[in-house]
C-alpha cells in the first residue's frame, strides 16, 4: 500500500487539514480504504466524513451501518448514512448507483468538501470494462473508469485502481480489521458475479498482473477519446444547434466523428443515465438518419424520441399522456411502457414473451403499435379470433397499462403477437421453419 499512500499524499491534489469525503460500505475494501485514511488524517490533520449507504435489501443492512457507525465514532470520524425505502421498477443495479452519488454529492455541499473517495480496485476496472466489451458501449465507455475524474466542483479518486481484490483482503487481513461481507455479491443472477467468478480468474491465471495491462488498455483508450472529443467539439459547433443536428452537414462527416457526435448528444441527454444506451439503439439511429422518410422517428429509453424531419435530426422528451404510438420494428424497439422488444438470433423461451414468425407468412416490415378498437387476434391452436380488450380483461391488466400494451402487426396490419400474454396463430415452435425470433422484456 506504500505507493498508493504515498499517491494520495503527493499527486491526488488533497492537501492539509481538507475536508474529505469517503464512501464506505463496510465490506473488506471500504475497510480498507477507511483504514489507510486513518493514517493520513494523522498525517495530514484532515477531516473525515464517511457517507455509507444503508441499500436495505437485506436483513444484515441495518447491523452493517451500524457497525460502520461504531467503527467512526471510535476512531473520530464524522458519520452520514442514507436509508433507500423504496426502488423503482428499473435495473437494481443502476437505480442503487444513482441513489448512491445522490446521496455523495449531497455530502459533498454540506461539508464544502473537494474530494470523494471511492474503493474501486483493479479487478472492478476490468469486470467493467469487459462487461461494457460484451454489451456495447462508447471508446469512453469501454475505457471503464478513471483513477481521478474533475466533476463540477470536487473529484473522484480511487486510490486502488492499481490494486487487486486479493491485495485488498491480505491488507486488511495484516492489519486485523473488521469487516462485513455482502452475501449479495456471490448471487449469480448479477451479471458482475458471473464475470467475476468466471471470467476474471481466467484472466488471472494467464497473468497475475492483468489488471495493470487493463489500468493501461483503459489510459490509452481515454487518451484517443480525448483527442477525438476535441475534432469533435470543432464540429459541433457548426452543425449541433441544443439538441437537433443538421444532417446536411452531419452527412459528409467522418463515420467516427458522426458516431462521436451522437453518442455526445446522448450523454448531454441522458446524463448518469446512459447506461441505458447500447450498440442496438446506435444503429437504429443511424437506419434513423439513412432512411429515405423524410418525416421518422425512433423511441429510445427513458421516454426521449428521436425525430427526422428533412434535414435535421432532434431530441425531445415524450409527453406522459401521449397513449397512442406506432414504431416499426428494426432491431430493437424501446417501448412507451419501459419495456423493450428486440429481434434476436437466438433464443430457447418458449413462454409468450417471445415469438418465432416466418416471411413465407408475414409480410415485412413489423410493427409495433398501440391498442385500437376493435383490435383482435387468432390466437394460437385457437379457432377464430378473440378480442384484444377481452385478452386484458381475463389478463387482469389494469386500464393504465392497456393504453401502452405492445401489439405487433405485419405490413398488412394482422396481429401476429400480443407480447407478454398470448401468440397468434402465426407463431412457430422451435422445431419448425422459421427465420424471424422477437423477445419481449
Amino acid at each position: 500500500m506504500d505507493e498508493v499512500y504515498e499517491f494520495l499524499v503527493t499527486k491526488s491534489g488533497i492537501k492539509y487539514k481538507e475536508t474529505v469525503i469517503l464512501g464506505i460500505s463496510g465490506g473488506p475494501d471500504s475497510m480498507a480504504l477507511l483504514h489507510l485514511f486513518l493514517k493520513l488524517k494523522k498525517e495530514m490533520d484532515l477531516d473525515l466524513v464517511c457517507a455509507h449507504i444503508n441499500h436495505n435489501v437485506r436483513k444484515e443492512s441495518d447491523e452493517e451501518e451500524e457497525f460502520v457507525k461504531s467503527y467512526c465514532h471510535k476512531n473520530g470520524v464524522i458519520f452520514e448514512s442514507f436509508k433507500i425505502q423504496k426502488y423503482g421498477d428499473d435495473n437494481f443495479e443502476n437505480e442503487a448507483r444513482h441513489m448512491r452519488y445522490t446521496f455523495f454529492e449531497k455530502i459533498i455541499n454540506k461539508y464544502g468538501a473537494k474530494y470523494l473517495i471511492t474503493a474501486h480496485h483493479g479487478d472492478d476496472l476490468m469486470e467493467t470494462i469487459l462487461m461494457r466489451i460484451a454489451r456495447g458501449s462508447t471508446l469512453k465507455g469501454y475505457s471503464g473508469f478513471s483513477k481521478m475524474i474533475t466533476k463540477k466542483n470536487y473529484k473522484i479518486i480511487r486510490p486502488f485502481i492499481t490494486k487487486t481484490k486479493q491485495e485488498l483482503l491480505d491488507y486488511v487481513k495484516k492489519n486485523k480489521i473488521d469487516y462485513r461481507i455482502d452475501k449479495t455479491n456471490f448471487d449469480d443472477s448479477h451479471t458482475r458475479n458471473r464475470y467475476r467468478k468466471v471470467v476474471l480468474p481466467f484472466f488471472k491465471k494467464e497473468d497475475e498482473n492483468v489488471h495493470l495491462k487493463f489500468l493501461k488498455y483503459s489510459q490509452t483508450l481515454l487518451e484517443y477519446y480525448n483527442y477525438v472529443e476535441n475534432l469533435t467539439k470543432e464540429q459541433e459547433k457548426r452543425i449541433v444547434n441544443y439538441r437537433t443536428i443538421d444532417l446536411e452537414k452531419f452527412n459528409k462527416l467522418d463515420h467516427l466523428l458522426q458516431t462521436k457526435i451522437i453518442y455526445n448528444l446522448l450523454e448531454s441527454i441522458y446524463g448518469d443515465d446512459l447506461f441505458f444506451i447500447s450498440d442496438a439503439h446506435t444503429d437504429l439511429l443511424f437506419n434513423l438518419i439513412k432512411s429515405s422518410k423524410v418525416n421518422s422517428w425512433v423511441h429510445l429509453p427513458n421516454n426521449i424520441i428521436a425525430v427526422k424531419s428533412y434535414n435535421k435530426l432532434s431530441f425531445r422528451e415524450q409527453k406522459e399522456e401521449q397513449e397512442e404510438y406506432e414504431i416499426q420494428l428494426d432491431g430493437i424497439v424501446n417501448l412507451p411502457n419501459a419495456m423493450n422488444i428486440e429481434i434476436i438470433k437466438n433464443s430457447n423461451i418458449t413462454s409468450n414473451f417471445c415469438t418465432r414468425l416466418s416471411t413465407k407468412d408475414v409480410v415485412l416490415p413489423l410493427y409495433v403499435r398501440s391498442r385500437k378498437n376493435g383490435d383482435k387476434i387468432i390466437i394460437k391452436n385457437m379457432l377464430g379470433s378473440k378480442k384484444i380488450k377481452d385478452i386484458f380483461i381475463d389478463s387482469k391488466i389494469s386500464a393504465d397499462k392497456r393504453k401502452l400494451w405492445p401489439i405487433v402487426c405485419d405490413a398488412t396490419g394482422r396481429i401476429v403477437w400480443l407480447p407478454g400474454l398470448k401468440k397468434s396463430k402465426f407463431d412457430k415452435a422451435k422445431n419448425e421453419v422459421y427465420d424471424i425470433i422477437l423477445k419481449y422484456y
